[in-house]
């Protein structure tokens, strides 16, 4: 039997680069559903939320997480979808070679991160790697994924702070009325936050909130 090969249960060769391969990409895996997607905002916005609620580690991280994951498949649902179709089944097909399946797999993902990613944030980039700063899409396309995947982080990272200052501005009225009115009956000493929390909670439900804050997550990304 060749040394560069391995034979698997069908009794089909698999060249050691390739098992090699794939091994890298599932320990890289979670960096890049973290780099590369949506997740990065879901759960920022998410932890957020659950801090201006003042519910402390409820929902827990587990669960955030989770949320974050199923709401970033939904919104890769596309990409994934051109992924599977212009790159992995050409390449398990044996059409195409892994260096042509890395370069066709990086298009649809690049085209989803310029898309949600600010001008002026790929532009420092460039700047900063003094790069020409791209004129048209098809130049932009063809950046190295090394500038624009921190344009896109940079981007991801505003847009979830943004979201979580509107998610505070509600829960901190809350707040507000509810100190001036302890204060106001000279009830000093009683925290707070133990008289706003059920109404915040209370708040939320009745608004729907949990359907309104994934949606609107959802439609956040284009």
């Amino acid at each position: 039997m060749p040394t560069d090969s391995l034979i698997n249960i069908n009794g089909d060769s698999v060249q050691t680069l390739e098992i090699l391969f794939l091994t890298t990409m599932i320990a890289l895996l979670p960096s890049l559903l973290v780099m590369m997607t949506s997740f990065t905002r879901y759960i920022i916005s998410l932890s957020f939320l659950r801090t201006a609620m003042g519910t402390q580690q409820t929902p827990p991280n587990v669960v955030l997480v989770g949320i974050a994951i199923f709401l970033t498949l939904l919104t890769m649902n596309p990409t994934i979808q051109r992924i599977e179709a212009e790159a992995w089944e050409p390449y398990t097909n044996d059409e195409i070679g892994g260096e042509e399946f890395l370069d066709r797999a990086a298009v649809p993902l690049k085209e989803f991160m310029l898309d949600n990613t600010e001008p002026h944030s790929l532009e420092m980039y460039c700047e900063l790697a003094h790069v020409d700063y791209p004129e048209t899409d098809d130049e932009a396309r063809g950046l190295s994924l090394r500038l624009i995947v921190p344009a896109f982080m940079t981007t991801e990272l505003k847009k979830a702070f943004y979201t979580g200052f509107l998610l505070y501005i509600p829960f901190l009225l809350i707040d507000v009325v509810v100190s001036s009115t302890l204060m106001s009956m000279g009830m000093i000493m009683l925290p707070p936050a133990m008289i706003s929390t059920p109404f915040k909670l209370l708040l939320f439900v009745s608004v729907n909130g949990w359907e309104l804050m994934f949606s609107s997550l959802i439609q956040s990304v284009q």
